[in-house]
């Protein structure tokens, strides 16, 4: 069973720390040479958003598995653009998209599911959507789609925000977020390989919380005063940065466990963060 990586990010990278060793072969694409001497992956292509090389399409329609974790663009996306036909016309038994809860929209804090409406205020959510269904329109059950939390783990953590004197405990009353630790959005990557079919499931946490907690709880376990609250109003944030506070919802993951067979290592913040100051994060 070979892998097809469409962006080694910070989830795809971490399927293949983890799991590389149940796939016979690993290949994939990266935007930069830089980037691409720094994995260890067998076979690493570029691949900057234009028209890939006939090598690195080869590759793409020959592997049994394809993971998506490249982001749309404020046109058409890269990778469908791209890759799309080699892929549809391939021999990939599963295509894994990595999408965004943002896909929801907002829901001012009450709980939903996959069974909810997709309805994103922002154009990075719409562009998403219409990845989703653009992907799904060439091949049908042979998707995989999974709506990750906000993600975060080993050097991505509120443990090394504060230790960097870069966290803020920003604060929206009411406002909460679903998170999922890289482990186990890793984890759902490679139960999606062993699904029998596809289907649209969201990746999140156990405890949707208010972000200032989560600040808070780092700073607890690192024996330092947690940064003031800041209210969002005062707050000085880029667009994007202030986008993730538009939309405020619960986010089930029921589904996820009962027909992936998900069993999270870390299903709240807490859990995610005793295990990475135990790992010497923030120290």
């Amino acid at each position: 069973m070979n892998l097809f990586v469409i962006g080694f990010g910070y989830t795809a990278q971490r399927v293949v720390d983890l799991h590389g060793s149940g796939f016979s072969r690993i290949t994939g694409t990266v935007r930069s040479a830089e980037k691409r001497a720094l994995l260890a992956a067998d076979d690493i292509h570029l691949f900057d958003g234009t028209r890939p090389a006939d090598a690195t399409l080869a590759k793409a329609a020959q592997a049994d598995i394809v993971l998506i974790s490249v982001p749309p663009g404020s046109g058409d996306d890269p990778a469908l653009t791209a890759f799309g036909d080699a892929i549809t016309t391939g021999r990939a038994r599963r295509v894994i998209y990595l999408s965004t809860v943002g896909v929801y929209g907002d829901h001012q804090g009450a709980w939903i599911d996959e069974a909810t409406p997709l309805a994103p205020e922002h154009d990075r959510g719409q562009a998403r959507v219409r990845v989703e269904q653009e992907w799904q329109a060439r091949i049908g059950d042979r998707l995989t789609v999974l709506r990750l939390g906000g993600i975060y783990g080993p050097g991505r953590n509120a443990l090394v925000e504060l230790r960097a004197g870069r966290a803020r405990r920003i604060v929206k009353p009411g406002q909460v977020f679903n998170r999922i630790h890289v482990d186990d959005a890793a984890a759902a990557v490679m139960a999606a390989v062993r699904c029998g079919r596809g289907g649209a499931w969201n990746i999140v946490d156990d405890e949707p919380a208010p972000p200032q907690d989560v600040i808070a709880y780092a700073a607890k376990l690192m024996g330092v005063a947690p940064p003031p609250e800041l209210a969002l109003d005062s707050a000085e944030l880029s667009p994007m940065a202030r986008s993730f506070y538009a939309s405020n919802r619960r986010i089930r993951n029921i589904r996820a466990k009962q027909e992936l067979g998900l069993v999270f290592t870390y299903p709240t913040y807490r859990a995610g963060l005793d295990a990475l100051w135990a790992a010497g994060e923030g120290r």
